[in-house]
């Protein structure tokens, strides 16, 4: 699970639990203004994941770390479906970021705002 908040306009992402340890991350700060839009997608959990590296992936249970596909680098850190965001990012490392968060509602207004500042 990835606990989300905003700090200099910069959106940070802290990596909690045993997703640290499988996705191989602990915290992301991306700028506001990289951020393309957000969205709740329990979906985006049976796209394909494409090369991970590195990273874990028990299919159908988790899905955590770097993955590429079709040329793009998306971060993922996703055990519960129900709770996944979409975050779209654009001049940045990763070009998506998919995880897991507490509150799904909570998370996609806290980035919204950020973006519409």
């Amino acid at each position: 699970m990835v606990i989300i908040t905003t700090e200099n306009n910069n959106l940070i992402l802290h990596v909690k639990g045993m997703g640290k340890i499988l996705a191989f991350k602990s915290e992301m700060t991306i700028p506001i203004e990289h951020i393309k839009g957000v969205t709740a997608d329990s979906g985006a959990f049976d796209m394909p994941k494409g090369i991970r590296a590195p990273g874990t992936a028990v299919p159908g249970i988790v899905y955590a770390g770097t993955f590429y596909h079709d040329g793009d680098k998306v971060f993922w850190d996703v055990h519960n479906r129900a709770k996944t965001i979409v975050i779209e990012l654009r001049d940045e490392e990763f070009s998506r970021l998919i995880v897991e968060v507490e509150n799904v509602d909570e998370a996609v207004k806290l980035i919204e705002e950020g973006i519409n500042k």
